[in-house]
């Protein structure tokens, strides 16, 4: 009798929050969300509202959010390539370069070396804030930041992602953001109560109201994969290793995020961190981390472990450790800086850049190489002795060139 009750009750308790459910939501219920920190199912397709859950913006334009979730998803089976500066400068021969800059005339903002060897964009393009805020003005440097915006649309225009760090003059005196160059300490400064705070805040708000015009031919706001203050457990730079201690690194890291995403009202970045080398653990490599409610994008540059007569091994090793995390907190991932200066190594894409990248199940959205110039180039020029390698690389399958990239900037 005892137990019939039991069935009776519990039989009623069933019902009930049956009909409670149906009578308050006869919408579709979206599946579980999973956490900001945990792993992505496979097969789970989210919202563009439960992917903005994922970001440093929870009020991310839903582009942004799209561009996320589609980078996680390539991520899984492939590697984007990237370049630094694709339309903004290059070279045509070993003795020749163009750039689209004020003294030069005649240049396409299509022009590409990537292109004029394969066919082919690249799937990401690099960009820099250094000329918009080095306290230098004129109409060089308005040039500077048209030419910019305009490369920066007609990249997004044919599919493609675009990325900006920031080689940031030294706020305090307002000379190099080489340390070498201009030995001033500025971390401590640039934080309120510091001398700096105000110059800072008027470089961040130049970088905002730059963001804000970045609109597609579809209308939209331009996603950004905004990556400042790279490379800080070097010592090259007026914000790394032994110019401040890597609490005032954080609290700089972290303000930059706060003040643009929330008194600037910034929407359309995704805000990506990234050390050099210099780690062999995850603990090493997390030093000066700001912690996952301001970064979307773990990364690393790494050059001198992708040297020529450096084993691949030895840098898969190092992009295992970011991957790794960034699988464990729903982060992006990738190699964020990287090559070999003039190729002087034949077949340096498929035996040292790409065998780095299949090793050790790695999940990286993308890799970038650095801007051309003829003193110092990163992809081949026709005729050059690596031309046929860098087309053996494209024409893998695992990696991808702007012509085959998926769409990333809607949820499907």
């Amino acid at each position: 009798m005892i137990m019939d009750i039991k069935k009776i009750l519990s039989a009623i308790a069933v019902c009930s929050v049956v009909l409670f459910s149906c009578k308050k939501n006869a919408e579709i219920i979206e599946p579980e969300v999973p956490a900001a920190t945990s792993i992505v199912p496979i097969g789970y397709v989210p919202s563009v509202a439960t992917a903005k859950t994922w970001l440093v913006d929870k009020n991310a334009t839903d582009e942004t959010a799209s561009l996320f979730y589609n980078l996680k998803q390539s991520a899984k089976t492939n590697v984007l390539f990237g370049h630094q500066d694709d339309t903004k400068r290059g070279v045509t021969n070993a003795t020749t370069q163009w750039a689209n800059e004020q003294q030069f005339s005649g240049v396409s903002t299509t022009q590409s070396d990537v292109r004029a060897l394969t066919g082919s964009y690249p799937a990401v393009y690099g960009y820099d804030f250094l000329h918009m805020t080095n306290f230098s003005s004129g109409s060089w440097f308005d040039y500077e930041k048209s030419i910019a915006r305009t490369l920066t649309i007609e990249a997004y225009n044919r599919g493609g992602i675009n990325t900006y760090s920031w080689h940031y003059a030294n706020p305090v005196s307002k000379g190099s953001f080489y340390w070498a160059d201009s030995p001033v300490t500025a971390v401590d400064q640039v934080l309120p109560g510091g001398t700096a705070n105000e110059t800072f805040k008027a470089s961040l708000k130049i970088v905002a109201d730059y963001a804000k015009t970045l609109i597609g031919a579809d209308g939209k706001l331009i996603p950004i994969i905004f990556r400042p203050f790279h490379e800080m457990e070097g010592s090259w730079f007026w914000w790394g290793s032994g110019h401040c201690t890597p609490a005032q690194y954080i609290a700089m890291y972290q303000y930059t995020v706060k003040y643009l995403r929330d008194d600037l009202g910034v929407r359309n970045f995704l805000f990506a961190w990234s050390p050099d080398r210099n780690f062999n653990s995850q603990a090493q490599y997390l030093n000066y981390y700001p912690g996952d409610d301001y970064v979307d994008l773990v990364g690393t540059d790494n050059y001198e472990d992708m040297k020529a007569n450096v084993s691949p091994a030895i840098a898969a090793s190092k992009f295992k450790i970011v991957s790794d995390y960034a699988k464990a907190h729903n982060k992006l991932a990738a190699l964020t800086e990287t090559g070999l200066q003039n190729l002087t190594r034949s077949d340096w894409f498929t035996q040292q850049l790409l065998k780095s990248l299949k090793n050790q199940n790695l999940e990286f959205a993308y890799a970038l190489v650095w801007a051309n110039t003829k003193d110092a180039f990163w992809t081949p020029y026709a005729g050059h002795p690596a031309a046929t390698d860098f087309m053996n690389f494209k024409n893998d399958g695992f990696v991808l060139f702007g012509d085959k990239m998926p769409s990333v900037y809607k949820i499907k």
